[in-house]
């Protein structure tokens, strides 16, 4: 058995990469902003409590729970009512970064892959170049 696949170049005109531009963009705020969710959660507990700084540590209350994908979905979900920038993109493409996200999280548990990074705004720009 083999699969048969086609591949098609794209020519998008100025305005389809001005549009790809900026659902780049908001791929990049949401994902940026659930890590740093994420890394604020894991920093608030990497320390006893009459070890910590004041100065130097997140205060998060002790009853929040671990931000995971169904978490923090639930939370885009609700901020995208009220955000006209993520509105114009697809729920599911926002959920699939939150989906990448996750998944770089269970790589770093399961196979000792490093901690995630933030990603920077000309990261990901090469898709259609």
């Amino acid at each position: 058995m083999f699969n048969l696949t086609y591949e098609f170049k794209l020519k998008p005109t100025k305005a389809q990469i001005e549009h790809f531009d900026d659902w780049l963009e908001q791929n990049r705020r949401v994902y940026n902003y659930a890590l740093a969710e994420r890394k604020d959660w894991y920093k608030s507990r990497s320390c006893p409590i009459n070890a910590c700084s004041l100065r130097s540590e997140y205060i998060i209350p002790a009853e929040s729970k671990r931000p995971t994908y169904v978490n923090q979905a639930k939370a885009l979900t609700a901020y995208r009512k009220t955000s006209p920038s993520l509105q114009k993109v697809q729920s599911q493409v926002l959920q699939q970064t939150l989906m990448r996200l996750e998944k770089a999280f269970v790589s770093m548990w399961e196979q000792a892959h490093g901690f995630p990074r933030f990603k920077k705004p000309a990261s990901s720009r090469i898709l259609y170049s």
